[in-house]
């Protein structure tokens, strides 16, 4: 589980010494504390040590020795280390290469050169949603057994701070909420977000790169527009199953784009949440009509 207390610890992992200086550059000051790795080797040796804690991986995915995406997958299947968040880096990647790093568990994508701003943004997303999820986690753990005989359930809410509590909350009515927590609480954030208040994708990637996403979201949150509406959580428990029906009252958006991990957004700071929630923590999620409204389905066996 991430630390998040003191400064933000972030290994960066490049084979090219200037490489490493420029990002120590673009990163030094921003309250983060550094370390470098030459190459996977190194940087998997300082993984590894149980001393080492790292908040953030910035990761070169073609180097000598170990690779960065063998480095990736060891971090996937290491318990200790399966949640830390990574950035891969690249100087050119081809859309099989982008999937597949996105696939093994690289939420976020940069390519060589980069502009500071496009690194700090990037930076600053991988963190926020690792801190979002990590409080979560530690929600969860203290309420496991609290919803076990839930069978129907019904929920509104307008803000981050209830989608955040409301995710952790329903997400204890499946068999393993880990598994789910982080694609239940991305479904119920795009309610608000991109339902109520219309922020647009591209609205949302300049949001993310001037680091104001979360005021342009509470700014809108009271525009006399918005003040009635409320988006809607259903959770209906079976023998067999638990699905989750989130709704909005928004104009709906093209879903499908977003069901898959697409190469082309990669670099962006946003948009794999869906395509993450589909297929690494429910057996089944549906859009339905103008896509206001999805079903997510976990199986209990």
């Amino acid at each position: 589980m991430l630390s998040f207390s003191g400064p933000v610890r972030v290994l960066v992992v490049d084979d090219e010494p200037f490489n490493l200086e420029i990002i120590h550059e673009y990163l030094d000051g921003q309250g983060f504390e550094l370390t470098m790795a030459n190459d996977g080797a190194e940087a998997w040796a300082l993984l590894e040590d149980v001393e080492s804690r790292f908040d953030l991986l910035v990761l070169d995915r073609m180097m000598p020795r170990l690779d960065g995406m063998e480095v990736l997958r060891r971090v996937r299947r290491t318990p200790r280390l399966s949640g830390l968040p990574v950035i891969m880096q690249t100087a050119a990647a081809t859309p099989d290469q982008v999937r597949e790093g996105l696939e093994a568990g690289a939420r976020y994508y940069l390519t060589k050169p980069y502009e500071p701003d496009a690194l700090l943004a990037i930076v600053k997303s991988a963190l926020d949603e690792a801190r979002r999820n990590n409080e979560i986690q530690i929600q969860v753990e203290g309420m496991r057994h609290a919803m076990c005989a839930l069978t129907h359930a019904e929920f509104e809410f307008t803000t981050l701070e209830q989608a955040t509590q409301l995710s952790t909350l329903a997400s204890l009515a499946s068999p393993q909420p880990e598994n789910i927590v982080m694609g239940l609480s991305e479904l119920l954030i795009n309610a608000i977000e991109h339902g109520n208040l219309g922020i647009s994708y591209a609205e949302k990637s300049q949001l993310r790169i001037e680091d104001r996403w979360q005021q342009e979201v509470e700014r809108r949150l009271l525009l006399p527009e918005n003040l009635g509406k409320r988006a809607r959580l259903s959770v209906v428990r079976s023998a067999h199953d638990v699905t989750y029906t989130v709704s909005d009252q928004g104009m709906g958006f093209d879903y499908a784009r977003y069901l898959d991990f697409d190469p082309e957004r990669a670099f962006d700071p946003n948009g794999r949440g869906i395509a993450m929630a589909r297929q690494l923590c429910f057996q089944r999620l549906e859009y339905a009509g103008c896509g206001n409204m999805v079903m997510a389905t976990v199986a209990l066996s």
